[in-house]
Formats: C-alpha cells, sequence, structure tokens
C-alpha cells in the first residue's frame, strides 16, 4: 500500500476522532437526533479508520510457510468488514434513533450549538474528504471515477473516500433537519433526518461491500495488464498457442499468474527452459506487480 493511503485514513482519523467528540457533546447538551446520528457515524468511522490501518498493517506482513504467497489480501478483508460496520452499526443506529425520534419527537434545545458544531464538522471533513479525492484522482490516472472503483485493487483509498463524501451529505442532511426543524416547528423532521442519514450510510455500504466482495475472492488482474501478458507470450517464438492467462490479486501490489501455453514440439528441455526464463523477466520487467508466475506447458487446447 503506497504512503499516500496511510496518510488519507490517518487524517481522516484524526479529524473523526474529534469531531465525534463534538457532536456527541452537543447531541447531549441539545437533545437532536440528527446530531446524535452524525455522533454515531463519525464514532463509527473512526474505528473503520482503525481497522483499515491495521489491515494495512497485517497486509504488509511477508510471506511465510502457512501463506506463502503472502498476507495481502488481509486489506481486503477488513475493508469488507468496514463495509459492514457501516451498515449495522452507521446506517442501523441512525435509522432506529431517526424512527424513535419520528414516534417520540422532542423539542432541541440551544440549536445554535448544533449549527457550531456541523460548521466546524464540515470544514474538518471536507479537508479530509479533499484529501483523500486527490490522492484518489492521483491514483486514476484517466479513468473516470467509477470505473476507477471497478479497477482499483487497493480498496483503502477510495473506502475513506466513500465515508467522507457520505459523511458530507449526512452533515448537509442534518443541517437541513435541525434548521427546518427550528423554523417549522415540526419536531419530527429532526427524525427524519436521522433516518436519512442512516440510508446514506446504508447504501454507502452497500456499495463498498460490492466493490470489496471481488477483490476478496479473487479478482484478475486489470483487463489491460491480462492482454499485455498475452502480447508477451505471443511475441515469444518457442510457443505455438497461448492456451490460458489466469491472474489474481493476492493483494494491492501483488498478482499471482498461471499460465498455459502450447511450446513448439521441437524444443528441447533446455529451450524450453531458456524460454520459460525469458517470458518470467519480460512479464515482471513489464509489470512489476506480477510477482509470481506459474507457466504450464500444455497441448493446445481446441
Amino acid at each position: 500500500m503506497s504512503t499516500g493511503s496511510r496518510k488519507v485514513i490517518i487524517a481522516a482519523l484524526a479529524g473523526n476522532a474529534l469531531i465525534a467528540v463534538t457532536k456527541f457533546a452537543a447531541a447531549l447538551f441539545t437533545g437532536s437526533s440528527a446530531m446524535l446520528s452524525e455522533g454515531i457515524h463519525s464514532l463509527v468511522d473512526t474505528g473503520n479508520q482503525f481497522l483499515l490501518l491495521y489491515g494495512m498493517k497485517q497486509a504488509a506482513k511477508p510471506a511465510d510457510e502457512d501463506f506463502p504467497f503472502g498476507y495481502g489480501k488481509e486489506i481486503y478483508f477488513w475493508s469488507f468488514v468496514v463495509a459492514i460496520l457501516i451498515f449495522a452499526l452507521g446506517g442501523g443506529v441512525s435509522v432506529y434513533e431517526g424512527v424513535r425520534h419520528v414516534l417520540h419527537p422532542a423539542e432541541i434545545n440551544n440549536p445554535f450549538i448544533n449549527y457550531i458544531v456541523l460548521g466546524f464538522a464540515m470544514l474538518f471533513e471536507g479537508a479530509a474528504w479533499f484529501f483523500a479525492l486527490r490522492e484518489f484522482k492521483r491514483g486514476k490516472g484517466k479513468w473516470g471515477y467509477i470505473e476507477a472503483v471497478k479497477r482499483a485493487k487497493d480498496p483503502s483509498v477510495f473506502v475513506v473516500l466513500f465515508e467522507d463524501s457520505a459523511a458530507m451529505l449526512g452533515l448537509m442532511v442534518a443541517f437541513l433537519g435541525i434548521l427546518l426543524t427550528q423554523l417549522t416547528g415540526i419536531l419530527y423532521l429532526d427524525g427524519l433526518a436521522s433516518i436519512i442519514i442512516g440510508l446514506i450510510l446504508i447504501s454507502t455500504a452497500i456499495w463498498l461491500a460490492y466493490e470489496t466482495k471481488g477483490l476478496l475472492i479473487g479478482e484478475a488482474a486489470n483487463k489491460p495488464v491480462v492482454q499485455g501478458m498475452r502480447l508477451i507470450l505471443q511475441a515469444n517464438k518457442n510457443i505455438e498457442v497461448v492456451n490460458e492467462v489466469l491472474t489474481m490479486h493476492m493483494g494491492p501490489n501483488f498478482i499471482l499468474a498461471n499460465i498455459s501455453v502450447d511450446f513448439k514440439d521441437n524444443l528441447s528441455v533446455g529451450d524450453i527452459e531458456n524460454s520459460i526464463v525469458e517470458i518470467d523477466l519480460a512479464i515482471k520487467t513489464k509489470y512489476p506487480l506480477v510477482q509470481r508466475i506459474f507457466i504450464e506447458a500444455e497441448r493446445a487446447k481446441i
């Protein structure tokens, strides 16, 4: 994982921890359901960043006898856990609190305090969101945002970006909910805002879970990488037919490749060995993320 990814997570963690404390204090003082949901949201986000940092640390462990291909998939597992926590704790509790306040609305005391806290929260969350967006844009290259998320093999940055985007939306909803409650006197609007915040978190969690699921169960390398490997194989003078190029991401920076080719019949064992060495060097030189290559000699598959 890149240093940039770690910096994005640490920045988000520091911001969310400070914001969570102020939101809970404001919710306790004013009785706002939307503010309480926002406090829960920031607390869950803080825990999520700890989990992502832990996942990055575990993923960096070297390979050993029990895990010969390393621990790279740890970051995928913990990213999936983050999605579950956002869904269950962030979204679920926010919806519960919102429904409870809709059924039993209560007047908001000193709403001005909420506005101050939300203003500072928007400032801090906005800075963290901008930092995460800048890091994401730096890594996405020419791809569009949706395509970049689908192609990304390091979930740590886009998980934080999704969290921060949901946080900004939640803050806007909380602000509107409290403001409309104050202006109209309709007390259940505050609870309704909490429900909307919960739905935003649940939607974010479902999308995150969907995007990390493929990486967790064994997603292939991006198509340009696979196609480039196939071209290298086809250019080798000793290969008659390229049967299969199977790849799997064992981590953001580790691609495992299993290749099946039909070598020409007149080759000696030494020629085949030399070809394998050439192929291995050529692929790893052009695609450094391909760290392990297994080449199987098979007759052409009809």
